[in-house]
């Protein structure tokens, strides 16, 4: 089989990571990448291997070769890229956020649908070995059954201009706040009967903290931290009835332990031959590209709007 062509738009720190990431998966070939500036574009391919260097992202949409649209630019400009990419007859995979709000989303979304093409969101929490392994676990009552997560992710990024800038969707919610959403929705499911949140407000307009609280209707809760101003462990703890998972790291897990009442007795690490975990996402588009699925059943389009929605609820908060 030939190998599978992509094409990158936005050359910013998020597109070389996956760049150089699939370098070293076999079966993939970087075809194109394409920035506003040819001279950033040719310095992008050239640093990190890619064929072809255009200074317009229409260009990469016209690229014969290009089998996927992978979209890493900032979370103000998904929405019109991908638009324009679906519209060439690209299948995209944007980068998380997805889009600015879920309106946006669902146009999207309903986009695909017409024009039966693939649309994805790169939130790699939902394509790595250990998240299936931590659904697996919960499934089979490891811990019992499951009632309760804890989990934060926060860092102290309030100098980079893309978080601080509403123009460009900056915030803590949108850079980081989605993968806490969907871990949640990942191990508890779409069933939220109740969101409580307490954001504090940036003088810019950014969100830069936020505390969440999700009540699902089986009694189940989800309690969330995440933030722009300060480090936190990044680790989540699933509650249950006889004992708790703990992860190291929710956005991108690379142990999982399992306690039976305060005992640790068995535990789970990151596969060996992972690169950085990204290459899982353009993985699976791949795959349903060549099976002709327009979403993946592991970030299905009903997902993708539902965490949309969710945040645009959060950020009405004006607490």
């Amino acid at each position: 089989m030939k190998p599978f062509g992509i094409g990158i738009i936005g050359a910013g720190h998020i597109a070389g990571k996956m760049a150089r990431t699939l370098r070293k998966v076999e079966g993939i070939r970087l075809v194109a990448i394409g920035s506003r500036s040819l001279e950033k574009a040719q310095a992008f391919a050239q640093e990190n291997g890619v064929e072809r260097a255009y200074g317009s992202y229409q260009e990469v949409f016209e690229d014969n070769e290009v089998e996927l649209v992978y979209v890493a630019t900032p979370n103000s400009h998904h929405y019109e890229q991908a638009k324009q990419a679906l519209l060439s007859g690209k299948p995209v995979l944007m980068e998380k956020a997805f889009t600015m709000n879920g309106d946006e989303a669902e146009e999207l979304i309903r986009l695909a649908q017409e024009k039966h093409l693939f649309l994805g969101e790169a939130i790699l929490t939902r394509y790595l070995p250990l998240s299936h392994k931590i659904k697996e676990l919960l499934q089979e009552g490891a811990i019992g059954q499951p009632m309760m997560i804890n989990a934060a992710l926060s860092y102290n990024v309030i100098h980079k201009e893309r978080v601080l800038k509403p123009e460009l969707g900056g915030g803590a919610m949108l850079d980081l706040g989605v993968y806490l959403l969907h871990f949640a929705q990942m191990c508890f499911g779409t069933e939220i009967t109740n969101t409580q949140a307490t954001v504090q407000w940036g003088a810019s307009g950014v969100d830069l903290q936020e505390s969440i609280t999700l009540t699902y209707a089986d009694g189940r809760m989800a309690n969330l931290l995440c933030g722009v101003l300060c480090r936190m462990d990044r680790q989540a703890v699933i509650g249950g009835t006889e004992g708790h998972l703990r992860i190291d790291n929710v956005n991108n897990p690379t142990l999982i332990e399992v306690y039976r009442n305060f005992d640790l007795i068995a535990t789970y690490h990151r596969p060996e031959d992972c690169v950085t975990g990204y290459e899982y996402e353009v993985i699976e588009a791949m795959r349903c590209i060549r099976s002709n699925q327009i979403e993946s059943p592991l970030m299905p389009h009903s997902e993708i709007l539902s965490i949309m929605r969710q945040a645009d609820s959060i950020l009405s908060a004006k607490t």
